[in-house]
């Protein structure tokens, strides 16, 4: 199949890239400079210029391919999430860029869209699992997802549908969790909310078949993740591979002065996702979080 994907040079789209590569796809990715570019080609990726918001050149872009996976984002890292306007780009990337993507996209003949999300958009729900059913909780942090994962549907219709993958927090050798890894090797706190509340997290590795398992499966919205985890025993693995012994969380003060952007990492997401392992072949290289996630960190 001929295969589209915006964000194609972060972590998502790199996974996403080397796993359609492998399947023997014909992939094309979305590169905004020549160093993207020549990066994008080394992989096997034909590299296309254009700006995410420009609708013609989109238009231009996507023609002649068959699925659209827009896995764009930009998140900022660390302590620099926190600072005003950190998040205007990501924001405006989610819910403009979304909307310029799925408009072009059915403009230009694509048959399926496949549009990455994320399961902070659920509500906590404590110990109780959650499925794709389950209630949602939109703030100011979560509606540009909420706001990309409604232009995604939208976009299916007559002979066109749309996919949507709510990821859990991509750990792996990521910028955030680089970041993360280094602040338990400094004996800085690392976990967020209730020890003993869950989390929902996924393999790099992972992302990249979800998408490729995402381009049959029947249109509609699912969780993508491994096994859900307990807070208290994610954050030890963090400080045990970065050879401290006593892990240490955020103050709830700290949190709470964070404001917004902080509350959905507090939820506790015992999150399913059984339904895409029921309507699709796909199975994690990594169904449960380890230390051996972060492998790589520990050796850089």
């Amino acid at each position: 199949m001929k295969i589209f994907l915006t964000g194609a040079t972060g972590v998502m789209g790199t996974s996403a890239a080397q796993a359609l590569l492998d399947e023997g796809h014909d992939v094309a990715g979305l590169a905004r400079s020549a160093e993207k570019a020549e990066h994008l080609e080394s992989l096997g990726v034909t590299s296309v210029e254009s700006s995410l918001f420009d609708h013609d050149q989109l238009v231009a872009a996507f023609t002649g391919y068959e699925v659209v996976c827009n896995l764009a984002t930009h998140v900022p890292v660390g302590l620099g999430g926190l600072r005003p306007g950190a998040w205007r780009v990501n924001d405006r990337i989610r819910a403009e860029g979304s909307r310029v993507v799925t408009e072009a996209a059915a403009a230009a003949g694509v048959r399926r869209l496949v549009q990455e999300s994320s399961s902070f958009v659920y509500a906590d729900f404590g110990d109780e699992w959650i499925d794709e059913q389950s209630p949602l909780t939109v703030t100011r942090a979560t509606e540009p997802a909420s706001v990309a994962e409604t232009n995604a549907l939208d976009f299916g219709g007559s002979r066109r549908d749309a996919v949507v993958l709510r990821f859990g927090n991509i750990l792996g050798d990521d910028p955030l969790t680089r970041w993360r890894f280094a602040r338990a090797r400094a004996g800085q706190p690392v976990g967020i909310g209730d020890p003993r509340g869950w989390a929902h997290v996924i393999h790099p590795v992972d992302v990249g078949s979800a998408v490729v398992a995402a381009l049959h499966a029947p249109a509609g919205v699912y969780n993508v993740g491994a096994a859900p985890v307990q807070r208290c025993d994610l954050n030890a693995g963090f400080f045990h591979a970065a050879g401290k012994t006593r892990p240490s969380y955020v103050p709830k003060m700290m949190v709470r002065l964070a404001g917004d952007r902080l509350e959905p990492l507090t939820r506790s997401h015992r999150i399913s996702s059984r339904l895409f392992r029921e309507v699709t072949p796909w199975r994690p290289r990594h169904p449960e979080f380890a230390e051996t996630w972060l492998s790589d960190l520990v050796h850089a």
